[in-house]
């Protein structure tokens, strides 16, 4: 049995090329939900049962950062591990999402093998 991801990101057609590259990567996910925003985000994680998190940082709405926050202080989530995916992936905010719970990052742009580096031990 696979897992489910939930995808957070403001641009649907980074959320399709994440979700590809998961796809050629070898994870096994039986679902791909999808989220434009960490509010949005938080509705999904209260709604679906998800194993792991790929968020952007710099999002309209509610950015990677608040949503880490915020899920931190919500029982039925807060243990939900979350990745960020960014082009920023600087030691301040990188350390930032850490302390608030991220336990990695992946640099945009990547490949799947860069993908299934980070997650694939995680998810195996």
């Amino acid at each position: 049995m696979g897992n489910n991801v939930l995808l957070v990101d403001d641009s649907s057609t980074m959320r399709k090329i994440v979700g590809r590259s998961l796809r050629q990567a070898g994870l096994d996910f039986d679902n791909i939900y999808e989220a434009a925003d960490g509010l949005l985000a938080l509705e999904v994680l209260e709604k679906e049962s998800v194993d792991i998190v790929l968020s952007d940082i710099n999002m309209p709405n509610m950015d990677g950062i608040s949503f880490l926050r915020e899920k931190a202080n919500r029982a039925n989530m807060k243990d939900i591990p979350v990745f960020m995916i960014s082009t920023e992936t600087g030691d301040d905010i990188i350390g930032e999402a850490k302390a608030l719970g991220a336990k990695g990052a992946i640099k945009k742009p990547f490949t799947p093998d860069m993908v299934n580096e980070i997650l694939g031990p995680f998810l195996k």
